[in-house]
Order: C-alpha cells, then sequence, then structure tokens
C-alpha cells in the first residue's frame, strides 16, 4: 500500500499534475501521484506498439513544444539533454481540394486561390476595417472576433469552418475568449508581414519547435522517475472515490484501484487535475446546489483517433495536416516520423488520424472498422496512401479533450472553480481541471506555480498562466 499520509496527493499524472509532483519531491515533499490511466503524461502521453516490423510510437496527435517563457523552455531542456531537439516546421491544410502551407507563405496562396479571390479577400477586410471604424461590431463570440480581423470570406476560408468543426457548435457561439487566447495576435496585416519579411509573429505561427525525439511523452516520463528517485509513489490505474472535507480543508481522499480494491490518503494537501465537471460531484459534503448546476453546464469535447502503422518509407513531409472541410471526416493528421525518425522502424511510417466529436454521438459511436474506412476512402482520394500499404489499425478514445468555450462557459467555469479554490488545501490545475485550452507549456507552469503555492504558503495565481508574465523564472534547475 502506498504511504497513507504523504505530504501532497497530487491526482493526475498529466503534464500539469507530473510537474507539480517534479517540484515538490525535488524540494524534499513526500509526493503520492494517483493516475487513472496505465502511463503518464495524459493528454501528452507517447503510446507505443510493437509490431513485427518493429516498434511505432506516437502522441495523441502533434505535440509540439513552444512557450514565450524561455526558462520552460531551458528548464526541459536540462531535463532530457540531448533527446531535446528543435524541428523544422512544415504544416499544410487542405481547403477546396487544395493545399496550403501554414504559416502562410505568400506565393503559395496566390497560385492556389488566384488573382480574382486574393482581391476578392483584400477588398472584404477592408470594408470590415472601415465599418469598424464608423459603427465597431459588437465583439461576443468567435465569430465577430475572426471576420472584424480578416473579413468575413477570408475568416470562413480558413477559421470558422476548422473551429466549427472541432467544438462542435457553430462560431457565433463559440466565446471571443477562444480567440483572445489562441490567435489574439493575428490579423490579416499580421500575417503579411510574417509571410514578406519572415518576422516572428503569434505562436500559431512559428517555423520551428522543439520536440523530444521518443515523443512528447518523454518529458513527463522523465519527470516521474525523477518523483520516484526522490522518494515519491506513482500508483497508475487509479483514481478518486471522494474527498472528505472539514470546514475548508480536504482531510481525507478515498481512492480505488483498478481492480476495484479502495483505500484513503490523509495528505496535507491536494493538487488535482481531475475534470472539473467531474471532481465536483465527489466533495463531501456535496457542493451548494448552483455549484452543482455549473459544473453539470459545462462541456468538454472528446476525440476517437486511428493510428494506422504504415509499410512505406513516408506518406507526406509535413509534421500534420489540417482538414477544415466539413465533408472530410476527420480534423487532423500527423505523421509522427517527421517530428523524429525513431517514431516509427526503418523503412516504415504511421498516421495519427483525429476525428473530433462528443461523447455518444456517431462519431464516438463508431467501430474501428466504419472510422477506417471512412478515413481511408479519403487518405486514397488524397494520393497519401493505399489501403493494401496499411499493416495495422488501432482504435484509440479520449474523453475530456477540449473545454468547450460556449457563450455561457465563463460563469459556469467561475463558480466551479470558486468553490474549489474556496479550499485552503486544495489546487485544481491543468486543462481539464480549470477548464482551460492549455498547451504543454502552460500546464507545466500550472503544475509548477502550485507547488511553489505549497512550498511557500501563499497561494498563487494560476489562472494568469499565458498572460505574458514572467511567473516562475526563478525556478532552479537540476
Amino acid at each position: 500500500m502506498p504511504n497513507s499520509h504523504p505530504d501532497v496527493l497530487v491526482i493526475g499524472a498529466g503534464p500539469a499534475g507530473i510537474s507539480a509532483a517534479w517540484e515538490l519531491s525535488r524540494k524534499g515533499k513526500k509526493v503520492l501521484v494517483v493516475e487513472k490511466e496505465s502511463q503518464v503524461g495524459g493528454l501528452a502521453k507517447t503510446m507505443r506498439f510493437e509490431e513485427a516490423s518493429g516498434v511505432y510510437f506516437t502522441d495523441n496527435g502533434p505535440h509540439r513544444f513552444i512557450s514565450k517563457q524561455q526558462y520552460l523552455t531551458d528548464m526541459v531542456g536540462d531535463l532530457l539533454g540531448e533527446h531535446w531537439t528543435k524541428v523544422p516546421r512544415l504544416t499544410r491544410f487542405f481547403v477546396g481540394d487544395k493545399f496550403y502551407f501554414y504559416p502562410v507563405r505568400l506565393g503559395n496562396v496566390l497560385k492556389q486561390i488566384g488573382p480574382i479571390k486574393a482581391v476578392h479577400f483584400f477588398v472584404d477586410y477592408l470594408k470590415e476595417h472601415i465599418c469598424s471604424r464608423i459603427s465597431p461590431r459588437e465583439m461576443k463570440s468567435f465569430e465577430d472576433f475572426v471576420v472584424a480581423r480578416f473579413g468575413r470570406t477570408l475568416a470562413e476560408f480558413n477559421m470558422i469552418n476548422y473551429t466549427e468543426k472541432i467544438w462542435g457548435i457553430p462560431a457565433g457561439e463559440i466565446s471571443i475568449d477562444w480567440a483572445q487566447q489562441r490567435i489574439a495576435g493575428m490579423s490579416l496585416w499580421a500575417t503579411i508581414k510574417k509571410m514578406i519579411f519572415k518576422k516572428s509573429g503569434p505562436k500559431s505561427l512559428t517555423s520551428a519547435f522543439y520536440y523530444p525525439d521518443r515523443g512528447a511523452g518523454l518529458i513527463y516520463e522523465t519527470m516521474a522517475d525523477e518523483v520516484i528517485k526522490n522518494g515519491g509513489e506513482i500508483l497508475l490505474s487509479s483514481e478518486p472515490v471522494s474527498f472528505s472535507c472539514a470546514g475548508k480543508i480536504v482531510k481525507e481522499v478515498k481512492l480505488k484501484r483498478k481492480d476495484g480494491e479502495l483505500f484513503s490518503v490523509s495528505p496535507s494537501a491536494v493538487v488535482s487535475s481531475v475534470p472539473v465537471t467531474q471532481c465536483i460531484g465527489l466533495f463531501d459534503p456535496p457542493p451548494p446546489a448552483e455549484v452543482l448546476s455549473a459544473a453539470k453546464n459545462l462541456k468538454f469535447r472528446s476525440q476517437v483517433y486511428l493510428f494506422l502503422t504504415i509499410n512505406k518509407e513516408k506518406v507526406t513531409d509535413d509534421n500534420w495536416v489540417y482538414f477544415p472541410d466539413k465533408n472530410i471526416p476527420f480534423g487532423r493528421i500527423c505523421e509522427p516520423k517527421n517530428f523524429s525518425r525513431i517514431m516509427s522502424p526503418e523503412g516504415k511510417t504511421s498516421l495519427f488520424i483525429e476525428f473530433f466529436c462528443f461523447e455518444g454521438d456517431e462519431i464516438w459511436n463508431a467501430s474501428k472498422a466504419m472510422l477506417f474506412d471512412m478515413a481511408i476512402e479519403w487518405l486514397e482520394k488524397l494520393k497519401f496512401l493505399k489501403r493494401e500499404e496499411v499493416i495495422n489499425v488501432y482504435y484509440l478514445k479520449q474523453l475530456y479533450a477540449y473545454p468547450v468555450y460556449d457563450l455561457n462557459y465563463k460563469n459556469h467555469v467561475k463558480k466551479a472553480l470558486s468553490f474549489l479554490d474556496s479550499f485552503e488545501n486544495y489546487y485544481a490545475i491543468g486543462r481539464p481541471g480549470r477548464f482551460r485550452y492549455t498547451n504543454q507549456d502552460h500546464s507545466i507552469e500550472m503544475g509548477l506555480l502550485a507547488a511553489k503555492s505549497i512550498l511557500e504558503g501563499s497561494r498563487m495565481d494560476i489562472d494568469s498562466v499565458g498572460g505574458g508574465k514572467e511567473y516562475y523564472e526563478q525556478a532552479e534547475k537540476k
């Protein structure tokens, strides 16, 4: 049995949770990490598939590492050493039967869309720009934001369609917070400057990224190894059942192993990335009715994946490709070998295919065979590969992939997190724990800030992560 009185219980071994455990353990805290899955890494884990032709590795889709916080890049680089590599980015999107580079390249765009459509884009943008000076558009939704920044025609060409495909709701029902969080620095002028002058721009336009040579999960596997070396414990295939509280203190956490065995621990502090919609219902005594209602009104987007091992040297030169068109069933593919050659055996390659869905919908309930038939029809049509070149097909599912930023989400999140944050020794972190679409660097920073809160006895502002400030630059390197 694990230590029943750890200094800190960390629930969830994704980027946020394992980073918190890593920092706490190296500062002398006795840490117990509990993870529902059979491996660490959460949404950034790297999976291994062993076949006769060799071993294939894949992440849950493309996981590049880019951060405005240089100390985070340096920290991970120090952790991984020679396994931390810089990868040139090659990404495209497929719209209207044509491929376009992203970040966009002026010559490629003009050649593909032609002069008439290019003029249409620009005139539409000017019209919107002039109207914004005379009678500014009310900014409530993602649609409002991108139409104002790019004009209706260009917004519908490559932003509204893909965003609706990801979230499964109309762009007019998606909060403007999504745009302000993800593409705040983007505009038509910024994009043109990037194309012509090759200057740096928003993170989404960067042309290179860092990547562990054995998959994104190597970061979190290495951290997990360090936690164990520092005297911590990691318990996989286990999950929380209840949080017993006395006033505003979590006193005891009941946990369940995969075999159903129950046991309890009494930590001094709890750091949790359990989805906010799930953990609210685990508190005893239960939260007020309005908090429970708020949690129920929050939605997560799920994903279904196909991982194909392929008897072919390569499929594309791309790291990943976007497919905004809604008639194509999948939203994105990536070729792990184009991140690192180690990800596939010599002479072979693989594809990771992402389908966006809600739990229980048609895509979620589709069989592996049905999804493969849907996917291979398009992969053959696009001349990526032939059905007979596919060696094996693996079928995977992921709940709680993306928090849905609908127009009403903010009030619900505020109520739910206000309840969780009111507990003196409970720290909600990570994408699912704070209902916030975070990248790896943001999740790691959340974990480090939670650890700092515990170590210094003063709660850090975790929700400010990603706001551009240097929050943890004094973090020590090991």
